[in-house]
């Protein structure tokens, strides 16, 4: 995903399953799967009216996983990550966003099995959820056959999904939005933007290439004019501005801009008087790696005035956050064990997740927003590979 990946030898798609090719956990046979677990069909109207609501307290909380991103033989760690962090914040709601599984599925079920590790901790729990996509996301789809509308579709297969098709006609999978609504009536409290960033920049555009620029993919006009609308949709159906959170893998140019404080200036000076201007916290460890076009989405957002934050993965190792003239952008660092992370023996150090309070009695309805991290609850966090058999595939609506 990032410069870490290309200049420091740690291509994800470079990992090798660790233990070969060991027997499956489970066959077709002895899973006792329905029918449609393996064709990947579900209809779409399951998904019709997620009826999410703000709990009698007015609270509601989300929680934000990213970059899971590891084959079926997971590291054990990942999910042992994640259900101590569903343990103790106990969330109303959880978003895999995007990278949540990465290349060396050699089959289908293989592919499968990987999806299925990474949503079990939620299904195991009755937490709703729903997914993104990133751009490792089809790193088996070669192997696999199965391309992101198929994970779409087998990830809508589950009991506690909140995905749905998405809006059709725009670039990418699944782009699509959540109402929560108040704890009391049919009022809408809140809103969840849910959309695809895409993978990597075309070849060429106007027959010019890409070379010295960003190569990774950014979000389209249509995209955001989709937002653009919808938001306007919205708002005139309640009679007000519906604040919401937009959850995207790659991050916008503005996430740079911000650490900085500045476009061209990046020295330390600059980063301090950021920091204050900002309010800046956490780690940046990395370069941000957006694409080479800016889309516009945070034109649009401060257009409307709905957008309370944006958040992505994609940079493993960054997970600072701060407001940027109104609107919070972060990053959630990332969840899984199984790909790079800081060098050495702290390589683990910042696998983690981004938590959010929301409360519906409060101006602008997100309270606060932090990072829980793997050390926080005794995880082991030794630089090695900890990978396990899959997760039984369990069932489904």
């Amino acid at each position: 995903m990032s410069n870490q990946d290309q200049s420091k030898g740690l291509d994800r798609r470079s990992f090798i399953k660790v233990g070969g090719m060991s027997t499956l956990a489970l066959t077709l046979a002895t899973a006792g799967l329905p029918g449609d677990i393996l064709t990947g069909k579900v209809h779409a109207e399951e998904n019709g009216n997620p009826k999410l609501a703000f709990n009698s307290d007015g609270k509601f909380k989300v929680v934000q996983f990213n970059d899971t991103q590891d084959d079926e033989r997971i590291d054990r760690r990942t999910i042992e990550l994640m259900e101590k962090v569903l343990d103790s914040e106990k969330p109303d709601f959880v978003v895999l966003n995007g990278d949540n599984i990465a290349g060396g599925c050699d089959t289908e079920l293989e592919m499968k099995q990987a999806m299925n590790n990474v949503v079990q901790p939620m299904e195991n729990r009755g937490i709703n959820w729903a997914a993104t996509f990133g751009n490792h996301d089809e790193d088996s789809t070669s192997m696999s056959g199965m391309d992101k509308s198929d994970m779409l579709n087998f990830y809508m297969q589950y009991k506690y999904n909140k995905n749905d098709v998405g809006e059709r006609g725009l670039t990418g999978t699944g782009n699509m939005n959540l109402l929560i609504r108040h704890s009391k009536g049919n009022k809408a409290a809140f809103n969840l933007w849910l959309l695809d960033s895409g993978e990597y920049a075309p070849k060429t555009i106007a027959g010019q290439n890409f070379n010295g620029y960003p190569t990774w993919d950014w979000l389209r006009f249509n995209q955001v004019n989709w937002y653009y609308e919808r938001s306007k949709s919205i708002e005139k159906k309640y009679g007000y501005k519906v604040p919401s959170l937009v959850f995207i893998h790659i991050p916008l140019w503005e996430h740079r801009f911000m650490w900085w404080g500045s476009v061209d200036n990046r020295t330390q000076t600059s980063h301090d008087l950021a920091v204050v201007r900002h309010n800046i916290v956490g780690e940046r460890n990395e370069d941000e790696c957006p694409g080479p076009v800016n889309g516009g989405l945070f034109s649009a957002m401060l257009e409307r005035g709905d957008v309370k934050g944006v958040f992505c993965g994609h940079d493993h190792i960054n997970t600072y956050c701060g407001n940027y003239y109104g609107i919070m952008l972060g990053y959630a660092g990332n969840t899984g064990f199984g790909t790079y992370g800081l060098t050495g023996a702290e390589r683990n150090r910042l696998r983690g997740a981004r938590v959010f309070n929301l409360d519906e009695n409060k101006e602008g309805v997100l309270v606060e927003t932090h990072m829980v991290f793997a050390k926080d609850y005794g995880i082991d966090l030794t630089a090695n590979d900890q990978s396990m058999d899959p997760l039984p595939l369990n069932s489904k609506k």
